[in-house]
């Protein structure tokens, strides 16, 4: 690339990365993400990404390609090849409807149970690293505000409950 002199726009140069509420949100979450891959890659030989899927797929919130997708924001062609790579682990399978041959639903493995009971301890183990030095009352505040930004964004939050099972009990109901 030649040497040229570029100049910056006003608007590029007064605006401050680190004032931007959305730049903290996207580094928060790709700090998170690294650091949970940089685990199970170590501890189980996946990405975070997997894991993670494994994880929702056991907790019944995403239980088709399709929920997959919505939840992380992929696209479809995305999810099947993450699905693929599970399934050829031998961590999930793909489990067709007997009600509704063109219905797939995703069934984990003994493996990928295992795995994804041991999730929610490196999640925590992150997160725990992460908000060292904050108060519970911080932790609290910080977990309404969240929360209201995605009810600002049209989100559904009635499948994240505190309980898990209960959240279990209703989808398979």
């Amino acid at each position: 690339m030649s040497d040229q002199n570029l100049t910056v726009s006003s608007e590029i140069s007064s605006y401050q990365l680190g004032e931007s509420v959305g730049y903290l949100i996207a580094r928060v979450r790709s700090t998170m993400a690294n650091l949970v891959t940089q685990r199970t890659m170590a501890e189980l030989g996946i990405t975070s990404q997997q894991g993670s899927i494994l994880f929702m797929v056991a907790s019944g919130k995403c239980l088709l390609a399709a929920e997959l997708a919505r939840e992380y924001g992929i696209d479809a062609s995305a999810v099947t090849r993450l699905v693929d790579r599970l399934e050829k682990r031998g961590l999930l399978n793909r489990v067709r409807s007997v009600e509704d041959r063109r219905v797939v639903r995703l069934a984990l493995t003994p493996e990928g149970h295992a795995i994804a009971a041991r999730m929610p301890a490196i999640f925590n183990g992150v997160i725990d690293h992460l908000l060292s030095g904050f108060t519970a009352e911080e932790v609290g505040f910080l977990k309404s505000m969240l929360r209201r930004v995605l009810t600002n964004s049209g989100c559904d939050l009635s499948g994240i409950t505190r309980d898990a099972t209960t959240n279990l009990d209703a989808k398979t109901s």
